[in-house]
């Protein structure tokens, strides 16, 4: 039995980040959007410590990693659906 190798596929899935920053909160979005209808959400908040400096790039920082750590665990949600309908069996995808 042969197989026939499958040519390789490029893709491009974007992800863009929105932040916003209002009284010491720095609010960010992450959106995912993979060239189909899919667009995949994540939200991170940080705000500024009384105590600490005013570093508007810090809490940029935080509040973008916060939004990228969700959307990741919203994109393993989504695949672990996928994955469960096409097995018909519950999946679960740590990570």
């Amino acid at each position: 039995m042969t197989t026939t190798a499958r040519p390789p596929v490029a893709k491009t899935w974007t992800v863009r980040i929105d932040l916003g920053e209002h009284d010491g909160h720095t609010r960010a979005i992450a959106r995912l959007h993979t060239g189909d209808a899919t667009s995949l959400v994540g939200t991170g908040l940080a705000r500024l410590s009384p105590s600490d400096p005013d570093v508007p790039e810090i809490g940029d920082e935080v509040a973008v990693a916060r939004a990228l750590a969700q959307l990741s665990r919203v994109l393993l949600g989504v695949a672990a659906d996928d994955l469960s309908e096409v097995l018909h069996d519950a999946v679960d995808l740590p990570g």
